[in-house]
């Protein structure tokens, strides 16, 4: 099956009429349909399908036993109304890249596998990479089971809904020693390769990168009777701190956002109680990462102390710089440099990401690296997300050559 055929069947699943965009949640109908077409593509190639203790999807040509795998892959689920590439771009050109090496013969010397790390969004539990982390010892089932969604339920009973085994949950270091090397293609989240005119890169790193809630506590009250002097109005310091996020990463040269709010009591004629706002923020080294948030943090603070308004700050998560195996990175230069060469074009770009994935969590665990896809508008997490099905295509050979490069004899 070409890579055509196989996005245009993964196209419609989860896809928000309203919207245009994707609700693929973790241990919903739209999850199990996506992973019901993973395990269909597997079967269809004759490969060798098994579910992990953490619910991640795994493909195999090959034994895995035998060690030194080399293994390709990404997610499949989304986050609220997201684009249709991330995430999946990586699953399907995994297929698609087998089937070029097969229509090549390639002669394979090591496994190869094909992942679907579960709930890699957070879009539901509010954790991200919750399969790879699991998998890494990164989180403990303890931890887990811990996880609710909006609706109050937890993540052991939306996984027993789905059919899987809650109480199986945990690291899972056998299966990860038997991988060799693990790439990872995903769209790029930004425009570094539309600007240098390249429609594939290598990664570098990721930056560190964090979430911190901060919970700005007021006083309730009538929103028509209670004098302007008289308030505590807690959303006034949140509006402030929104400003002062964006200073602090300007002058830094990071990012910050606030994305995701949540007020009580969520009256239009009530003064609210409670304003609880999520700031996400990352940045090229942890220096600067610790300078923009003890600024947006220094400045919340004050606003909400001239307000008579108190104030908590609560980090939720936090990932450390990942650099990506020197060794690995550098093999795939050589690899796809070499192609490059011979047909006259540049050498392919190294860029770092302020995004997450789960290549990144899995590094510490065995060596990992990834390739981007140019993504000609920059645009993420949106409906607007997109890449150029040349581009795409582009992006499945670059991964066939890499795989035969560290797979093949």
């Amino acid at each position: 099956m070409s890579f055509h055929s196989m996005w245009a069947e993964l196209l419609p699943i989860g896809r928000s009429s309203a919207s245009g965009g994707y609700r693929r949640f973790a241990w919903t109908g739209a999850d199990a349909e996506c992973r019901a077409w993973f395990e269909a593509q597997a079967v269809s190639r004759g490969l060798r399908y098994e579910v992990d203790r953490n619910g991640n999807q795994w493909a195999w040509l090959g034994d895995p036993a035998d060690g030194d795998a080399v293994v390709t892959g990404s997610h499949l689920d989304s986050v609220p109304d997201g684009g249709a590439f991330d995430g999946p771009l990586g699953v399907v050109s995994a297929f698609a890249a087998l089937d070029e090496l097969r229509d090549r013969g390639a002669r394979f010397a090591k496994p190869l596998g094909v992942v679907n790390f579960g709930d890699e969004e957070g879009a539901r539990f509010g954790l991200a990479c919750v399969g790879s982390r699991l998998a890494a010892g990164r989180l403990t089932r303890e931890q887990a089971h811990r996880l609710t969604d909006g609706d109050g339920i937890t993540l052991p009973r939306a996984m027993a809904a789905a059919g899987y085994d809650p109480d199986a949950l945990g690291p899972d270091p056998e299966r990860l020693a038997r991988v060799g090397a693990f790439v990872e293609l995903h769209v790029e989240q930004g425009r570094a390769l539309d600007l240098s005119g390249d429609p594939v890169g290598i990664a570098s790193a990721i930056w560190p990168h964090g979430r911190w809630r901060f919970d700005f506590r007021g006083e309730a009250n009538h929103a028509g009777t209670t004098r302007l002097a008289d308030r505590r109005d807690p959303m006034l310091p949140y509006a402030e701190t929104v400003l002062a996020a964006r200073r602090e990463a300007r002058l830094a040269g990071a990012v910050a956002t606030f994305g995701k709010i949540a007020v009580e009591p969520n009256g239009v004629n009530a003064v609210p109680s409670l304003v609880r706002g999520w700031l996400d923020s990352r940045a090229a080294d942890q220096d600067s990462l610790d300078t923009v948030v003890t600024g947006v943090e220094k400045a919340a603070r004050a606003h909400a102390e001239e307000h008579g308004v108190d104030l908590d700050v609560v980090r939720e998560s936090f990932t450390p710089v990942v650099e990506f195996d020197h060794a690995l990175r550098d093999e795939l230069a050589r690899i796809l440099g070499k192609e490059a060469d011979e047909t006259g074009g540049l050498k392919v770009p190294v860029l770092g990401t302020g995004a997450g994935h789960d290549a990144g969590i899995l590094s510490g665990s065995v060596p990992t690296a990834m390739l981007f896809v140019r993504n000609p508008t920059g645009v993420s997490h949106s409906p607007a997300e997109s890449a150029a099905e040349d581009d795409c295509v582009a992006g499945v050979l670059a991964l066939a050559d890499v795989l035969e490069g560290l797979a093949c004899t």
